[in-house]
């Protein structure tokens, strides 16, 4: 992580948002979309050495933040420009906040996904009423498109980032959280085109100067990283966070970010999927990818937030339930607690009773079983004994290996 600014005086003129406008937005959504909870969580707390809140985004009715500015955009337009219907380009939460809040205003609207954006997005795109078209193999080819047909049919491009309104309802997010927490020293903050952390970062320095602001990207898509940094780093491949899954973030929030925030941090996959799991788990919360960006910068680096008070953004929970199983049982797996058993044995009656036995003294479940007599290199009167374990943690698993050793058997974890 490399330091952006150190300045607790930070200069916020020149900006087209402005904390008024910030404020204007909240009285624009107040009452259609959530003031969600902002919640200390002492478990999590506990585990990091600091004082986490919480800001529950996943909790808006399209489960996203971004219905705050798709709010504050679509309430600007004049009666002519509904008429004319809307058009945006999104990766599913833009889109669900627009086209939900379109077909509450009345106005038709248009909305172009990539190609490869999470179906639960596209299908919850579709039931609030939007026409949905799935195009372009990135966000950027799904944006030229849809300005093109927005052009063609008169539509007005609502852009998910680059916008001064759009900026202005997602800062009301920081508005909320210091609200509720005033005495915030860190908020921590997903980086995607710029949206969120622009319009926070406008809020939180403005009400608190001091306030240090920390943005998280994916290690595979860092590309405000890259624009502050002039850096090259590649942008590429399939990452849990696709929601901030963006090649080139605005020139708008770009400058805001370049000036507002403190560091940018960068995350794994690995350490997203921890996030995730680690929500579910204690919080009892579904988080995305994105939304767990956050939560999976300052698990990574704790000594850095030591003793700090820090508001994280849980900006989003549209994920997909079959993603949501994969991501649990490959944390299971890390932990030590499931794990797949090879073990060469005799082809015979009663060899798999006895590994069954020996297993079960030693507290492990099994939970898969599967024999491979042909597609092995074994003798003829062998088998590959291939077992899917559930074990307490990783020092069980040592001692459940320990004691199928120590009865002759090699094992080996596949």
């Amino acid at each position: 992580m490399a330091e952006l600014s150190q300045n607790t005086s930070p200069d916020l003129s020149g900006f087209p948002v402005a904390l008024g406008d910030i404020h204007a937005a909240a009285d624009t959504i107040r009452g259609a979309v959530v003031e969600t909870p902002c919640s200390y969580s002492r478990t999590l707390s506990n585990i990091c050495g600091c004082d986490i809140w919480l800001k529950f985004e996943n909790l808006q009715f399209t489960s996203s933040f971004k219905e705050r500015g798709a709010l504050n955009r679509l309430t600007a337009l004049t009666p002519e420009e509904r008429a004319r219907g809307v058009i945006a380009m999104s990766a599913g939460n833009h889109a669900q906040g627009v086209a939900y809040h379109a077909k509450r205003l009345g106005i038709p609207a248009t909305i172009v996904m990539p190609v490869g954006t999470p179906m639960v997005k596209v299908e919850n795109t579709k039931h609030h009423g939007a026409e949905v078209v799935v195009t372009g193999a990135t966000l950027e080819e799904a944006a030229a498109y849809a300005r093109s047909q927005g052009e063609a049919r008169g539509m007005i491009f609502v852009h998910p980032y680059d916008d001064p309104l759009v900026i202005a309802g997602q800062g009301t997010v920081g508005l909320e959280m210091l609200k509720a927490v005033p005495e915030l020293d860190t908020l921590v903050v997903p980086i995607g085109g710029g949206g969120l952390i622009s319009g926070i970062g406008i809020a939180a320095k403005s009400i608190k100067p001091s306030v240090r602001i920390l943005g998280v990207e994916a290690w595979l898509y860092p590309s405000m990283y890259n624009a502050i940094h002039d850096g090259n780093l590649p942008a590429r491949g399939d990452t849990l966070a696709e929601g901030i899954a963006v090649k080139s973030p605005g020139k708008i929030t770009t400058e805001i970010v370049r000036r507002l925030v403190d560091d940018i941090a960068l995350v794994n996959e690995a350490e997203l999927e921890r996030a995730v799991a680690t929500l579910i788990s204690i919080e009892k919360t579904v988080v995305e990818g994105a939304g767990a960006a956050g939560l999976a910068a300052l698990m990574s680096d704790t000594s850095r937030f030591a003793g700090q008070k820090v508001g994280l953004v849980l900006s989003g929970g549209n994920i997909d339930t079959r993603l949501i199983a994969s991501v649990l049982t490959r944390e299971l797996a890390r932990e030590g607690r499931l794990t797949q058993l090879s073990l060469d044995i005799p082809d015979r009656p009663g060899q798999l009773a006895a590994v069954a036995s020996l297993l079960a003294e030693a507290g492990a479940n099994i939970i898969e079983v599967s024999h491979q007599r042909t597609f092995s290199d074994l003798p003829a009167k062998a088998t590959l004994l291939q077992l899917v374990i559930e074990t307490r943690d990783s020092a069980h698993l040592d001692e459940v290996m320990a004691k199928l050793g120590a009865s002759g058997l090699s094992a080996r974890c596949t």
